[in-house]
């Protein structure tokens, strides 16, 4: 029996007494490369990307662990959320225009003190004097620096369309504009290599791009690591007690962490390995979220058809986006239909031994992003589901 196979036995035994669709989360994988991401880390902390697990139970499992300190959150009102819910440490990653919010956060010390915001521009600030509603708390504040490369004279540019601040002096010029703002302190720094952390260096059946890639993310580290250390430097003499700068992602963790300016580094879909992480040189983790979908239909030989699971990932839309069937091992899609929004038709050898009911398991091409789909993940460990916890969307929270 192969790995896959022997996984399947597991989890087919440890939900038998659940009906699909379901998903899970297997402890052992998922513990495994929370350890992972800390050897990578080479000492310094990991910051948890919240968007990329949507669940309170395992934010806090990961954060019990070595290695692990406080929250990256994806909207403000998930960051109060999470603050009034006891994690005292939330770095808000985007800026925000909730207005409303912002009332609630300058109105309260505790959320004050436990809540940074990001910004990239002083009418940031103004957004957020406005919105005060007579709140006078001290509001903490990281810059985003931009990450992409750009050559050419900036005729080319690879990377997210991010912070407009690229240079060290232009970070400066926004630090003096919080240093001088009352009811602002500057504490923090981040910067997302997007295109090296979140993009594939071993794109399957492609050698060519796949050294493409390779070639771009080694000079897109070497430029960065001298641009982020610069604009480093140069906040420090206008916030000498800058707190932390936050960099990197789960396919950059250990060539972030080797940078002097770096404190701490953001992960989070490291900790699922959704599929778009299967395509990295420079780690393997082990799939440790997962989705079934049960078996509705036999209409002929070589395929099945399951209800749903039509799970487009965002980002630029292509195959990449979409669910993988996973286990049984051999199914795919029907290329004149793909994954369905009510059914979906699977084709292979494996489907001639599936019976009505019988799960199919899939993996998302995103992490956190198949929480919106489920109310709960089982959590497994061994071949038994040894807790149910609930997502984002389980507690009734969708925040975007």
């Amino acid at each position: 029996m192969t790995e896959r196979a022997a996984d399947r036995a597991r989890y087919d035994r440890a939900t038998a007494h659940l009906d699909a669709p379901v998903a899970i989360v297997d402890l052992d994988a998922f513990d495994a490369n929370a350890a992972d991401l800390v050897r990578r880390a080479a000492g310094k902390p990991i910051r948890v990307a919240s968007k990329s697990v949507r669940c309170r139970a395992l934010l806090e499992r990961v954060l019990a662990g070595d290695g692990f300190q406080g929250v990256m959150s994806f909207t403000l009102a998930e960051s109060l959320w999470l603050a009034r819910s006891g994690f005292a440490d939330v770095l808000l990653a985007y800026p925000s225009a909730d207005r409303g919010g912002f009332a609630e956060l300058t109105a309260d010390p505790e959320l004050a003190a436990a809540v940074t915001v990001t910004i990239d521009d002083a009418a940031h600030l103004d957004l957020i004097d406005a919105a005060r509603a007579g709140g006078r708390e001290v509001v903490r504040v990281c810059l985003e620096l931009d990450t992409s490369l750009r050559l050419l004279g900036g005729r080319v540019r690879v990377g997210a369309r991010r912070s407009p601040l690229h240079s060290p002096a232009q970070l400066a010029g926004l630090a003096r504009a919080v240093a001088r703002r009352p009811g602002f302190r500057l504490v923090g720094v981040m910067a997302y290599e997007g295109h090296v952390a979140g993009v594939g260096d071993a794109v399957a059946g492609r050698p060519l791009r796949s050294r493409a890639v390779r070639l771009m993310q080694a000079a897109a580290r070497r430029e960065l690591a001298e641009r982020r250390a610069a604009a480093v430097r140069a906040v420090r003499a206008v916030a000498p007690d800058l707190e932390f700068v936050n960099g990197g992602g789960t396919g950059s963790v250990q060539h972030t962490a080797a940078e002097d300016a770096v404190t701490e580094i953001a992960a989070g879909s490291g900790l699922y390995v959704p599929r778009l992480f299967d395509f990295y040189t420079s780690f393997t983790g082990r799939p440790a979220a997962l989705f079934a979908q049960p078996v509705v239909r036999r209409p002929g030989v070589g395929v099945v058809t399951v209800l749903g699971g039509g799970y487009p990932a965002s980002g630029a839309a292509g195959p990449d986006r979409l669910p993988v069937p996973y286990l049984p091992e051999g199914l795919a899609y029907d290329p004149l239909e793909g994954p369905g929004e009510v059914q979906t038709p699977l084709l292979g050898a494996p489907a001639d031994d599936l019976l009505l009911g019988d799960k199919v398991w899939f993996r998302h091409a995103k992490a956190g992003e198949l929480c919106e789909r489920f109310d709960a993940l089982h959590l497994v460990e061994g071949d038994a589901v040894t807790a149910t916890v609930p997502t984002y969307r389980g507690e009734g929270r969708t925040f975007l």
